[in-house]
Protein backbone atom coordinates (compact mmCIF):
# COMPACT_ATOMS: atom_id res chain seq x y z
CA UNK A 1 0.00 0.00 0.00
CA UNK A 2 2.74 2.46 0.62
CA UNK A 3 4.83 2.16 -2.67
CA UNK A 4 1.36 2.55 -4.40
CA UNK A 5 1.15 5.79 -1.97
CA UNK A 6 5.15 6.54 -3.36
CA UNK A 7 4.21 6.16 -6.82
CA UNK A 8 1.34 8.10 -6.96
CA UNK A 9 2.72 11.02 -3.98
CA UNK A 10 5.84 11.43 -5.70
CA UNK A 11 5.08 12.10 -9.24
CA UNK A 12 2.11 14.95 -7.93
CA UNK A 13 5.21 16.44 -5.41
CA UNK A 14 7.17 17.09 -8.66
CA UNK A 15 5.03 18.62 -10.51
CA UNK A 16 3.90 20.84 -7.91
CA UNK A 17 7.59 21.63 -7.15
CA UNK A 18 8.37 22.21 -10.66
CA UNK A 19 5.48 24.95 -11.30
CA UNK A 20 6.73 26.42 -8.07
CA UNK A 21 10.08 26.96 -8.60
CA UNK A 22 9.96 27.41 -12.81
CA UNK A 23 7.48 29.93 -11.96
CA UNK A 24 9.67 31.63 -8.94
CA UNK A 25 12.92 31.31 -11.03
CA UNK A 26 12.24 30.69 -15.04
CA UNK A 27 12.69 27.59 -17.25
CA UNK A 28 16.16 27.88 -18.07
CA UNK A 29 17.44 28.27 -14.31
CA UNK A 30 15.04 25.74 -13.31
CA UNK A 31 16.50 23.03 -15.81
CA UNK A 32 20.00 24.24 -15.43
CA UNK A 33 19.31 23.34 -11.27
CA UNK A 34 18.13 20.28 -12.03
CA UNK A 35 21.15 19.19 -14.32
CA UNK A 36 23.35 21.13 -11.90
CA UNK A 37 22.09 18.19 -9.26
CA UNK A 38 22.15 15.54 -11.58
CA UNK A 39 25.90 16.26 -11.82
CA UNK A 40 26.92 17.22 -8.18
CA UNK A 41 24.61 14.06 -7.34
CA UNK A 42 26.85 12.17 -9.13
CA UNK A 43 30.44 12.65 -8.49
CA UNK A 44 29.56 12.42 -4.56
CA UNK A 45 27.56 9.13 -5.49
CA UNK A 46 30.77 7.92 -7.14
CA UNK A 47 32.92 9.15 -3.58
CA UNK A 48 30.56 7.64 -0.96
CA UNK A 49 30.47 4.28 -3.01
CA UNK A 50 33.79 3.85 -3.30
CA UNK A 51 34.07 4.75 0.83
CA UNK A 52 31.24 2.39 1.51
CA UNK A 53 32.80 -0.42 -0.65
CA UNK A 54 36.03 0.23 1.31
CA UNK A 55 34.20 -0.73 4.38
CA UNK A 56 32.77 -3.73 3.17
CA UNK A 57 35.87 -5.07 1.83
CA UNK A 58 37.38 -3.96 5.71
CA UNK A 59 35.04 -5.69 6.74
CA UNK A 60 35.55 -8.62 5.20
CA UNK A 61 38.93 -8.69 5.79
CA UNK A 62 38.07 -8.13 9.29
CA UNK A 63 35.80 -10.89 9.94
CA UNK A 64 33.00 -8.33 10.83
CA UNK A 65 29.49 -8.60 10.30
CA UNK A 66 29.06 -6.35 7.07
CA UNK A 67 25.58 -5.63 7.01
CA UNK A 68 25.97 -2.05 8.10
CA UNK A 69 28.52 -1.22 5.21
CA UNK A 70 25.88 -3.21 2.90
CA UNK A 71 23.18 -1.60 4.26
CA UNK A 72 24.94 2.03 3.57
CA UNK A 73 25.58 0.90 -0.30
CA UNK A 74 22.28 -0.46 -0.82
CA UNK A 75 21.41 3.67 0.93
CA UNK A 76 23.74 4.81 -1.56
CA UNK A 77 22.84 3.24 -4.54
CA UNK A 78 19.43 3.96 -3.97
CA UNK A 79 20.30 7.96 -3.93
CA UNK A 80 22.02 7.52 -7.09
CA UNK A 81 18.59 6.39 -8.65
CA UNK A 82 16.85 9.42 -6.54
CA UNK A 83 19.23 11.94 -7.53
CA UNK A 84 19.62 10.71 -11.48
CA UNK A 85 15.55 10.90 -11.18
CA UNK A 86 14.95 14.53 -12.39
CA UNK A 87 12.94 16.73 -9.80
CA UNK A 88 13.92 18.32 -6.43
CA UNK A 89 11.84 16.44 -4.13
CA UNK A 90 13.83 13.54 -5.51
CA UNK A 91 17.36 15.33 -5.28
CA UNK A 92 16.38 16.59 -1.75
CA UNK A 93 15.78 12.54 -0.57
CA UNK A 94 19.04 11.85 -2.87
CA UNK A 95 21.61 14.28 -1.48
CA UNK A 96 20.05 13.33 2.21
CA UNK A 97 21.16 8.93 1.75
CA UNK A 98 24.66 10.41 0.77
CA UNK A 99 25.46 12.32 4.03
CA UNK A 100 26.63 9.62 6.68
CA UNK A 101 24.75 10.73 9.70
CA UNK A 102 21.28 10.20 8.05
CA UNK A 103 22.07 7.01 6.57
CA UNK A 104 23.38 5.96 10.40
CA UNK A 105 19.89 7.19 11.98
CA UNK A 106 18.25 5.37 9.08
CA UNK A 107 20.12 2.08 9.23
CA UNK A 108 19.52 2.00 13.30
CA UNK A 109 15.90 2.87 12.82
CA UNK A 110 15.50 -0.21 10.15
CA UNK A 111 18.08 -2.53 12.90
CA UNK A 112 15.48 -1.81 15.96
CA UNK A 113 12.82 -2.98 13.81
CA UNK A 114 14.35 -6.15 12.10
CA UNK A 115 15.41 -9.43 14.17
CA UNK A 116 18.32 -11.33 13.21
CA UNK A 117 18.32 -14.81 14.05
CA UNK A 118 21.58 -15.92 13.86
CA UNK A 119 25.05 -14.38 12.18
CA UNK A 120 28.52 -16.21 11.66
CA UNK A 121 31.85 -15.57 10.17
CA UNK A 122 33.15 -19.04 10.77
CA UNK A 123 32.67 -21.89 8.51
CA UNK A 124 30.58 -24.83 9.53
CA UNK A 125 32.47 -27.76 10.25
CA UNK A 126 31.16 -30.81 8.28
CA UNK A 127 32.10 -33.47 11.13
CA UNK A 128 29.54 -32.00 13.12
CA UNK A 129 27.21 -31.64 10.74
CA UNK A 130 24.06 -34.09 11.43
CA UNK A 131 22.14 -35.62 8.09
CA UNK A 132 18.13 -34.30 8.52
CA UNK A 133 16.43 -37.45 9.56
CA UNK A 134 13.97 -37.27 6.46
CA UNK A 135 17.05 -38.05 3.91
CA UNK A 136 17.68 -41.94 3.12
CA UNK A 137 20.73 -42.70 1.90
CA UNK A 138 20.34 -45.52 -1.42
CA UNK A 139 22.14 -46.53 -4.42
CA UNK A 140 20.78 -46.40 -7.26
CA UNK A 141 21.40 -47.52 -11.37
CA UNK A 142 19.68 -46.23 -14.38
CA UNK A 143 17.34 -49.55 -16.21
CA UNK A 144 16.91 -48.94 -19.80
CA UNK A 145 13.86 -50.79 -20.84
CA UNK A 146 12.60 -51.82 -24.14
CA UNK A 147 10.17 -49.15 -25.38
CA UNK A 148 7.17 -50.71 -26.43
CA UNK A 149 4.98 -48.33 -28.49
CA UNK A 150 1.61 -47.23 -25.89
CA UNK A 151 -0.69 -47.16 -29.46
CA UNK A 152 -1.37 -48.81 -32.91
CA UNK A 153 0.88 -48.27 -35.52
CA UNK A 154 0.49 -45.34 -37.56
CA UNK A 155 2.16 -45.18 -40.57
CA UNK A 156 4.87 -42.20 -38.94
CA UNK A 157 6.56 -44.77 -36.47
CA UNK A 158 8.85 -47.80 -37.26
CA UNK A 159 7.88 -51.21 -35.53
Amino acid sequence: MWLLVAFIAVPLIEIALFIQVGGAIGLWPTLLIVILTALLGTSLLRNQGALALNNLRNSFNDLRDPTEPLAHGAMILFSGALLLTPGFFTDTMGFLLLVPAVRHALFNYVRARVKVQTFSTQPQDPRNHSAPDDIIEAEYHEVDEDKRPTHPNSGWTKH
